[in-house]
């Protein structure tokens, strides 16, 4: 009996068939290049993660949205029940009746209560005492949304907009530069990257993870270029800038890193295509010594020149 040996899959669960090639797997800030279709709506909803990772500008609308909506539904049925239910009303129009019934709305809603107006009746107070409970409700989901959202740990990691294959000792490499604009410390940074390309007369792609000449750093407080050495084993070798873009190539980069501030695991993604990479060029020098301080240009992160490649 012949024991059959186990495959080994460096798909990093992208697949290695791909409808059109032409597309790339992972987009530039980290998001999956995939559409989902024919999913029911009850199954594709996710409210809370809509909120928590949809733009601040975009979350400040919906919470508005809704404050608005809630007051507007409340003061209709306020007007409806009657406003002579509500005392301290002061109106000769039914639009000033609305108007005054959307504060009394907003005041109940906040449980705030100014006191002129207060519900008569069995009827308004019921409608009061359900708006004054759904507001202490939603406030509190707001607030816990807000604070998921102030929390919730994620890295900025910046990439260079091309990465080079250039001069790298006596050989060459595959290069892309990272760094931290921020301020906060990232410890204990790691990165993968693998190379997608296709197979020849086949739709299907192969998938490689490179060595790193460096595959972490403790600290991450400069600029780190991260290099693949072009030796005898890597992929790329015996490549050049025609065959890797017949290839459709594809560099798929993870990091990972501790961010000090959250005390937390924080996660960054980008690709580059083949098309992106610069062959024969190499990233500037952007150190400089100042008085006391190292200086880093990160304006000057994507600046390269020109470089002869070991043949």
């Amino acid at each position: 009996m012949t024991t059959r040996k186990k495959e080994t899959f460096h798909d990093l669960g992208l697949g290695t068939k791909t409808g059109s090639s032409k597309v790339r797997s992972l987009n530039k800030d980290g998001s999956f290049n995939v559409v989902k279709r024919n999913i029911p709506l009850t199954e594709r909803l996710n409210v809370f993660h809509s909120l928590v990772t949809m733009p601040l500008s975009h979350f400040i609308v919906v919470i508005l949205s809704a404050y608005f909506v809630t007051n507007v539904v409340f003061a209709s049925i306020y007007l409806l029940i009657g406003v002579e239910h509500l005392t301290g009303i002061q109106a000769d129009s039914t639009f000033e009746a609305f108007v005054e019934a959307f504060f009394f709305s907003s005041q109940t809603i906040t449980t705030l209560g100014y006191g002129r107006v207060a519900p008569i009746g069995t009827m308004a107070n019921t409608v009061a005492a359900i708006e004054s409970m759904l507001g202490l409700l939603g406030f509190a989901m707001a607030t816990g949304l807000g604070y998921g959202r102030f929390s919730k740990a994620s890295s900025k990691i910046k990439y260079s907009h091309h990465a080079v294959v250039a001069p790298y000792r006596d050989i060459n490499g595959f290069m892309f530069r990272v760094v931290n604009p921020q301020s906060n410390q990232l410890l204990e940074v790691e990165a993968t990257v693998s190379l997608s390309i296709k197979r020849k007369d086949s739709a299907q792609r192969d998938f490689f993870l490179l060595e790193l000449e460096r595959s972490k750093v403790v600290f991450m407080s400069l600029m780190w270029t991260i290099v693949h050495p072009i030796d005898d084993k890597s992929p790329l070798y015996g490549m050049d800038e025609q065959t890797l873009n017949a290839l459709e190539g594809e560099f798929i980069i993870t990091m990972k890193a501790y961010d000090e501030s959250f005390s937390q695991t924080v996660y960054s993604r980008s690709s580059y295509l083949a098309s992106e990479v610069k062959w024969g060029e190499k990233f500037v020098y952007i150190y400089q010594q100042e008085p006391g301080v190292i200086a880093l240009d990160v304006s000057r992160m994507d600046e390269t020149e020109s470089a002869a490649l070991n043949t």
